[in-house]
This record gives structure tokens, sequence and C-alpha cells, in this order.
């Protein structure tokens, strides 16, 4: 261990490199307890399960934790001593760069203090490279005075907390500036969502956002012309247009007020994310047979009253309810922000929860192979077939807020050289 180090202060040291407070807890619980199972870890640093699981891919992506490869899998802490020099290294190189390239910082800081103030008489300034947007946006926003009205789509809500925006929201709010916020919630931005929440009026979209948009006060409006998923992906490739005319600044208030009408209170879409149905059947692992003997209960209930002699239950539908269940689960334990990125996830998971081998044979179209799939059974081949492109339906659906169609192959047909799923956009 560090010496004259204890654990809050390696806490903050990690925080400082990037590491999230509840990361770090998962990290010092291996350090302290040696190699411990995803659950062990999970309990040693009071994290739920999924919390956990997604804590541990993020150290071990940027290792700070090892896997032992055995059943159960184990993971290892890379050594507080290993780790310190590691930041040495890191930041001596960081020196070393910004030493080199010293005259294309400065130059790029020239043009973020040098760039369209207040009493710029240009109408049109074409800003480039998301960091730029986002100091210019920032020195906006601390102008404001009366609102600042915001549209834009679910998935771009983290890049607006790592950039600063949501301070400069949150002190715009504290001056008593309105601040309004329509945006897509769902399953993967419902912890951004509710932050922003806090200190905006935040609604949610029923429609997706098509138009990044910021407006300030009504003297001013930025607009997006490219988009984290289309044109200009990386971050020198954003390209944003901000505009003090008052044509430009009309047609980004009335888009922002069509989305604004149509939506729905924010807090109540975190109801409907995050409050089960009271309808639910809870099969809690172990304790199938208590479920299913209610099921049975509530079916001889209905003949016993009706005077029907049989019931005949949709098979299909179950398993199609039961795959977007695990579906659901599953997609908050993989990462990935594009269909590519998920099913590689995907491939992961698959392999780490004997669920069988999963492999990307195509990108475009995304194909899947299963093979020795735990599914694909002889007495009932309907599970295979109904069951397996449910659950990817899900994972899908539910990682990337779209909609998407999966091929049912048979596996009858399949069982040799596995199961082909091919993934396309609803």
């Amino acid at each position: 261990m560090l010496v004259g180090r204890t654990p809050g202060s390696l806490i903050e040291l990690l925080q400082a490199h990037g590491v999230p407070e509840r990361a770090a807890r998962v990290y010092l619980a291996a350090c302290r307890a040696g190699p411990q199972t995803a659950s062990e870890l999970a309990r040693l640093s009071a994290l739920n399960r999924v919390e956990a699981y997604r804590f541990i891919r993020q150290l071990e992506g940027s290792g700070l934790l090892h896997a032992n490869g055995h059943r159960p899998m184990q993971f290892t802490a890379l050594s507080p001593e290993e780790l310190v020099a590691q930041w040495i290294r890191t930041a001596t190189e960081r020196l070393r760069s910004l030493e080199s390239g010293r005259e294309k910082i400065l130059k790029e800081v020239r043009e973020s203090v040098e760039g369209p103030g207040d009493d710029d008489a240009r109408k049109f300034a074409v800003l480039e490279g998301r960091a730029p947007i986002q100091r210019f946006l920032i020195r906006r926003i601390g102008t404001a005075t009366k609102e600042v009205l915001v549209s834009v789509a679910g998935f771009s809500l983290p890049t607006a907390i790592e950039g600063g925006i949501d301070r400069a929201l949150k002190d715009a709010r504290a001056r008593g500036v309105k601040v309004r916020f329509v945006t897509e919630v769902n399953g993967q931005n419902l912890g951004p969502a509710k932050h922003f929440e806090m200190f905006t009026d935040l609604r949610h979209a029923v429609s997706p956002v098509t138009n990044r948009a910021i407006v300030v006060d009504r003297t001013g409006a930025l607009v997006w012309v490219t988009g984290e998923q289309g044109l200009g992906p990386t971050d020198e490739g954003q390209v944003a247009l901000w505009s003090t005319s008052p044509g430009f600044v009309r047609l980004a208030r009335e888009y922002h007020q069509r989305m604004w009408r149509g939506a729905t209170p924010a807090t109540r879409r975190f109801v409907e994310l995050e409050s089960p149905s009271d309808a639910v059947l809870s099969v809690p692992k172990g304790q199938e047979s208590e479920a299913f003997q209610r099921l049975e209960e509530i079916a001889a209930l209905g003949m016993r009253a009706s005077g029907v002699s049989e019931l005949r239950l949709d098979l299909p539908e179950l398993i199609q309810t039961v795959a977007r269940q695990l579906g659901r689960e599953i997609a908050e334990e993989v990462e990935g922000d594009s269909p590519g990125e998920v099913a590689r996830s995907l491939v992961s998971f698959y392999g780490s929860h004997a669920m069988g081998k999963l492999a990307v044979v195509k990108d475009k179209p995304l194909v899947l192979r299963v093979t020795d799939c735990f599914a694909c059974t002889a007495q009932s081949p309907e599970i295979g077939r109904v069951l397996c492109p449910g659950i990817i339906k899900s994972v899908m659906e539910r990682r990337l807020g779209s909609t998407f169609e999966v091929s049912a192959p048979d596996p009858q047909r399949h069982g040799r050289h596995g199961c082909l799923f091919s993934i396309v956009t609803g």
C-alpha cells in the first residue's frame, strides 16, 4: 500500500485520475481482499451487482483489475505501487506532449479567447471542434439573464456533463435564469437525466430530438451542424453555427417550443422507467416453483369460475416476455454506443455467463453467430427460435434507444454450425 496514504486519500487520487468514486471503492476492495469474484467485490464495496459489474468492466479496461479467466472468474487489483508508477509515467508523457505542442495549444487558446463576442458585428460564426464549441457555449450561457432553451438528443447528455455545460446551466438557474431542457429520457441516460432535472425544467420528448440547439435570451442561438451519430463523429469533426440573426433565433425557438409542447415532465418518465407494474410475476432464482405455483392457481381459479375445461397459453408470447426481461437486464451490463460496439460487448457477456459462443460474422449488415447455445434444445426448438432473437433485440433497443429487427433462425437446421442472426434497424 502507499506509505502515509489512507484509503480516503487514495480514492481522491483515483477520482483525480478519472476513476468514479464507486469504481474506486471496487478497486480498493480488490486491493484489500485479494482476488475476488464480481459478486464478492459488489458485497465488499457496498454496491449492487449491476453497478459493480459495470465498474469492474471499466477498471478492467483501464488496467486496474485483471481477470484470471477461470470459473468462477476472479479479479485481481493492480498494486498501488504499480498504479502510482503508471501515473508518474503518464504525467511525464503529458508534460512532454504539452511542451512539444505548446504553439498549437496557445493558438487554440487565442482562437477561443478571440472568438465572436457580445459586440461582434457578425451575425454568424462557425465553431469547429467539440472543446471550442463547449467553451464558447459556456461563456454564452454565463451571459444569460432571462432564459436558456436546450433541445438535445438523449445520447448527448453525458457529453454535456463532461464538457461542463451542466455547471453553466446550474449557475444560470442560480442567477434566476429560466432553463428549459427537452430531451429523450431512456434507461441508458436515466442517471444524467436525473442530474439535469435537479437544476433545469426537464421534459421527456415523445418524438426524437433531431436538432441540437441552445437559445440564449432570444438574442442568439447555437445549432450543431454535425451530430454524434452522423457527420463529424470525432471531437475535432464537430461543427456548430452560432447566430444572432432574428430569423435564425426564431426558428430555433420555434423548434424548441414544438418539442416542449409535446413532451412530458421528466419526473413522470422517471417513474415509468423505474416503477415495475403491479401485475409482474416475480420469479426469484432458486424459488421458481413458488411463482409457477401461483400461475397454476390463477389458471385453476379462472377455469373454475368460468367453467372452461382447458386453457391454451401462447408459448411464443410467453418466451418473448422472458426475452424482453432478460434483454433489459443484460443491457445494463454490456457497453457500446453503436450496434457493432454492443454486439462485441455481448460476445464477452455470452462467454462469461455460459450462454454459448457468440461471434460477429459481418458488420454491415450486422450478423451474429451463436454456437453451443443454451437455448437450443431438441425437445423445445421454439425456445431457440424465439428466445435468442428476442434477447438480442431487447438488448439493442434498451442500449441504443432505437427499434431493431432480428432474424429468427431454425436451431434444428443450424445446430451443427450455429445460428445466424441478422440485425437491422426497424
